[in-house]
């Protein structure tokens, strides 16, 4: 059985350049791109009918944080509780935000650019409670960083083969880490440990995006080989792949119950996938230039059907709610 999603609503020029991630928390949605600022869209105002004239402006700026990544910012993250973000920028800097009670973000503190160690900071994944930051480099390796302190201090490093690292992800119980590589390279560390517990096969070309499920128990990975693999955390084997996109896939998102994996592709759609059925069930055109990013919005009182949020090349935010009855 299929699933239909209405487009509800778009934000034309949310960005003067492409969008190249997203973050969210439970009342916030926030987007990084090549300009050198993140700007913050409450999300408290979801509505079920889009075409209310109550419903003009569901998403409204509330925040923008200027000028915070000179050279532009590729991604931005947050953690499980939303007190806590992520960014890192095309300069080579680190940034840590923190939200306060009335959800307005302010720095935290900040790693620069190591002229020894270009590269330092690409794809980023914070942990449940913000305290551990995981950051790819260019060269491999991952290094995990405690957020507590002033500045951050690495905590970890964890070792692959030297591949440039595209992708991390923390699961959400913060027992493993996962990693996505430009040579197809996959890899999975127990935090716990601090050890390798997988390196897993399937794909061999670059992982532009990794996603542990919400229970921890698949991790999805994609890109260049147009398929997504997921696999199975405990034993490291590739339960299925998903296929259907035509072009890169750039990014993934798993739905709160873990049912449904989102991913937007290069070729400007974004599919939804039934993990059960192992097969797409709804695919959204949002236009022929590359989604960068894609994200669930999570589940509210007002919005009781699942939405989701594609953006990328085309600097729109775009938001897609599930209709009723599917």
């Amino acid at each position: 059985m299929s699933k239909q999603y209405l487009q509800t609503h778009t934000l034309p020029d949310a960005h003067p350049t492409d969008i190249f991630s997203l973050a969210v928390t439970s009342s916030q949605l926030l987007s990084a791109s090549g300009s050198s600022s993140i700007r913050i869209h409450s999300t408290k105002g979801q509505v079920i009918h889009a075409d209310s004239a109550d419903d003009e402006h569901p998403y409204p700026l509330v925040q923008t944080l200027e000028k915070v990544h000179p050279l532009g910012c590729h991604h931005v993250c947050t953690s499980l509780d939303g007190k806590i973000a992520a960014s890192s920028g095309f300069g080579g800097e680190l940034k840590i935000w923190q939200c306060n009670e009335e959800g307005t973000w302010s720095a935290k503190s900040e790693l620069k650019p190591d002229e020894k160690k270009a590269g330092e900071h690409w794809a980023v994944s914070l942990n449940e409670s913000g305290q551990y930051l995981a950051c790819t480099t260019h060269d491999g390796r991952i290094n995990v960083y405690n957020t507590v302190a002033t500045p951050p201090e690495k905590f970890a490093q964890y070792e692959t083969k030297g591949s440039f690292g595209m992708s991390v992800d923390i699961s959400p119980n913060g027992s493993m880490t996962a990693c996505g590589h430009q040579n197809g390279g996959i890899y999975i560390f127990n935090n716990s440990t601090q050890r390798l517990a997988h390196s897993l096969s399937g794909l061999i070309k670059p992982v532009r995006s990794v996603k542990f499920s919400p229970a921890n128990k698949y991790l999805a990975a994609a890109g260049d080989a147009r398929i997504i693999a997921l696999y199975d955390t405990q034993s490291g084997e590739q339960v299925a792949n998903l296929t259907g996109h035509a072009s890169w896939i750039m990014s993934l998102d798993w739905n709160w119950s873990g049912e449904f994996l989102l991913s937007g592709g290069f070729d400007g759609k974004a599919k939804i996938w039934s993990v059960e059925r192992r097969e797409c069930v709804a695919t959204q055109t949002e236009s022929e230039k590359c989604l960068w990013a894609v994200k669930w919005l999570p589940r509210s009182a007002a919005a009781r059907n699942e939405t989701f949020v594609a953006a990328g090349a085309g600097r729109t935010l775009c938001f897609y709610r599930e209709a009723s009855g599917t």
